[in-house]
């Protein structure tokens, strides 16, 4: 057997162990099921936000106070401008009108001290001129108020109401990718890469722990070299990680089909520089080649680690570096071809990220390969420079630094 195949086979062997030792454990299913998890008590929040927002949405209203003719003009163009809104999110607060009083400026000023709803904006005064109170987040509120009085005054002037027109609404289909629709592919590009590594990277931090406190370490270290050891266990928890993006890729494969048209349409949109099939197998490509390299980094630094509390020390800066290389990769997505881009491009640690983002925003195929050879070169580093780190700080074996090393007499033959 040669000693390349000596060494794939033990890496393969050490791979499957972890492999097993991680999915055949009941823990594995707590692992598996984690979104769902998060993602109930991101709903619970959510729901519970959303009711407290529409509480207040329910009670905000915006006030104009005009006499009763006005009224029931602004109160048809304040319908009119509403067809315009898609959601009550985006939709001014509800139109309430009071009758003048004495003192106008006083009777605006008490609105916002009513009880029966909670005021953003008040309008008085001539419509030509008009004046308007907003709070501290009544500017939108106020912008409408204004826009509402130019509509009532020109259908006041137009005799009573503005002409009626019907437009011809034609939907079309794009025959290229929109600038803004490859943008936000290469976004979701750098986004998903991102929260999968964050997701399921930093799990490689631990795996040498246990095990040196097991005191298995040495044994694998006496029968395999050390760089198999560390290759096969990124293997075995990049073996993990596929299982899992697998298995929720499945089931949102599923709950994709019975997504509306209309979003559907919107998801469109979105179609890479590349095309659906070749960003696919780029995405693939790029989610491995990110998860191998911060999976070799955090492994070589976690195997420094003999403690849960050194390893937990080490996750916050673990954790730092990935979203840095996420705000690189974002940036240099959108702006590709500048000097930010190819920094993000030619730097290891973000490379996949913003090479994902390249690949959403222009159509050339080779500097991908290219750029999935680097990314590889830097895996065979990072696992090299780990394994002789832990050799010699950990095992405390290997040969001595060149300005440690003991001299040698030299022999000049005098007795």
């Amino acid at each position: 057997m040669t000693r390349l195949r000596r060494t794939l086979r033990q890496t393969l062997t050490i791979a499957r162990r972890d492999f097993v030792a991680t999915v055949y454990t009941p823990i594995f299913l707590l692992f598996l099921l984690a979104p769902v998890i998060m993602g109930s008590f991101g709903a619970v929040g959510g729901l519970g936000a959303q009711s407290v927002a529409e509480g207040s949405a329910d009670r905000a209203r915006i006030v104009a106070i005009v006499p009763d003719a006005q009224a029931r003009a602004m109160i048809a163009a304040d319908a009119r401008l509403r067809t315009g809104f898609r959601g009550r999110d985006e939709a001014p607060a509800e139109l309430v009108t009071l009758r003048p009083g004495a003192d106008l400026p006083a009777q605006a000023r008490a609105a916002f001290a009513s009880r029966q709803f909670d005021t953003s904006a008040v309008l008085f005064g001539p419509l030509h001129r008009p004046h308007i109170l907003y709070g501290p987040r009544g500017g939108r509120s106020a912008v409408y108020l204004e826009l509402l009085a130019q509509t009532t005054l020109a259908a006041e002037r137009l005799g009573g109401a503005l002409p009626a027109v019907t437009a011809i609404k034609l939907p079309i289909q794009r025959t290229r990718t929109t600038t803004g629709g490859r943008n936000q592919s290469a976004f979701l590009a750098v986004f998903g890469i991102f929260f999968l590594t964050l997701f399921l990277a930093g799990q490689v931090v631990g795996t040498m722990a246990e095990e040196r406190n097991n005191k298995v370490i040495e044994v694998l270290a006496a029968a395999v070299p050390l760089e198999s050891v560390f290759l096969g266990k990124l293997l075995g928890m990049f073996g993990v990680a596929l299982l899992f993006v697998g298995f929720w890729a499945t089931i949102i494969g599923q709950i994709g089909s019975f997504v509306p048209p209309a979003v559907a349409a919107g998801f469109a949109e979105l179609t890479p520089a590349v095309g659906p099939g070749a960003f696919a197998l780029l995405f693939a490509g790029y989610f491995a080649m990110a998860y191998l390299l911060l999976g070799s980094v955090f492994l070589g630094v976690g195997a420094q680690a003999s403690t849960p509390r050194e390893i937990q020390m080490l996750s916050l800066p673990i954790t730092i570096v990935q979203v840095a290389m996420f705000a690189l990769a974002t940036a240099a997505a959108s702006q590709p071809g500048t000097n930010l881009a190819r920094i993000a491009e030619i730097f290891p640690l973000s490379s996949p990220f913003a090479m994902a983002g390249r690949a959403a925003n222009t159509p050339e195929l080779w500097p991908h390969f290219a750029a999935l050879a680097w990314q590889a070169l830097w895996v065979a580093i990072f696992i090299t420079l780990g394994a002789r780190a832990f050799r010699r700080g950990v095992l405390q074996s290997g040969s001595a630094r060149w300005w440690r090393r003991k001299r040698q007499p030299i022999d000049m033959g005098v007795s």
